[in-house]
């Protein structure tokens, strides 16, 4: 059985990359392998997103930033960039995404709350084009 894989990447893995992969565990449970990292991984995940998460049910307060590597790469069937321009090695026949989102480092709960609910949507709109795990 293959089941899909999505990796998750920004900067410093600590924001909007976790708060996708909080998102696409809750929504796809077990029928997705989630992965996320970062270029400059931070030394912890962003309080105002775990914050925004938690309003919706979803705990990401065990997340730790984690480095990118190509390994990671190499073995996701889709790869979504964040928008900040992070560099990922690039392998044939994977899908690349590059989603320009607000970055949330430094603003607030109530600022990150149109993130994650963005990010929610793309996250909804990726799940249908997925394949089933086979």
């Amino acid at each position: 059985m293959t089941t899909p894989s999505v990796l998750f990447v920004c900067v410093h893995n600590a924001g909007r990359s976790q708060m996708a992969a909080g998102w696409l565990r809750h929504l796809a449970g077990d029928s997705v392998e989630v992965r996320s990292a970062g270029s400059v991984p931070g030394d912890r995940v962003n309080p105002a997103a775990i914050e925004a998460m938690a309003e919706v049910g979803i705990d990401i307060s065990d997340q730790r930033p984690k480095v990118l590597t190509t390994d990671a790469v190499e073995s996701s069937d889709v790869v979504i960039t964040m928008g900040c321009g992070d560099v990922c090695p690039v392998f044939p026949g994977k899908r690349y995404l590059d989603w320009e989102l607000e970055d949330p480092a430094g603003k607030g709960v109530e600022s990150v709350r149109p993130i994650r609910d963005e990010i929610e949507r793309r996250i909804r709109n990726l799940l249908s084009e997925l394949p089933p795990a086979r």
